[in-house]
């Protein structure tokens, strides 16, 4: 699979998951894939059990895209993941085998305020 079926697969997958489509959302993974969450200690390995955890999260969530990044097996996605309104700021590395997912490390961080030390050099963007 060439760089741009891949950056169309990701795009595919991403808009599937804005759009709470569980299944395309999840047609990028092998089925022996794993998602690890490194804050939270959790791996989940299969296909099957990784789209049924997004299933049961009962939360209402909405995926806004910042950019994909990548090459080759290894993508990068940045996004802003917000469950019901309150916004958490993620990076997804996804490692390609034969054209599908088979291995995703997600991060997640919240937004904090500027350190009063660095304030004075800071442009605040409130729409990030």
């Amino acid at each position: 699979m060439d760089d741009q079926a891949i950056l169309a697969a990701l795009q595919r997958h991403w808009d599937a998951s804005d759009a709470n489509d569980f299944d395309t959302e999840h047609d990028i993974y092998r089925d022996d894939a794993v998602l690890d969450y490194p804050q939270s200690g959790e791996r989940i390995s299969g296909r099957g059990n990784i789209q049924e955890s997004r299933f049961v999260q009962p939360n209402r969530k909405r995926f806004t895209v910042r950019r994909i990044v990548g090459g080759g097996n290894l993508w990068v996605s940045e996004f802003v993941l917000s469950y019901d309104g309150v916004p958490s700021y993620v990076v997804s590395i996804m490692e390609f085998r034969d054209g599908l997912v088979a291995h995703e490390t997600q991060y997640f961080g919240d937004r904090f305020e500027p350190a009063p030390s660095r304030a004075h050099l800071v442009e605040r963007r409130t729409n990030v």
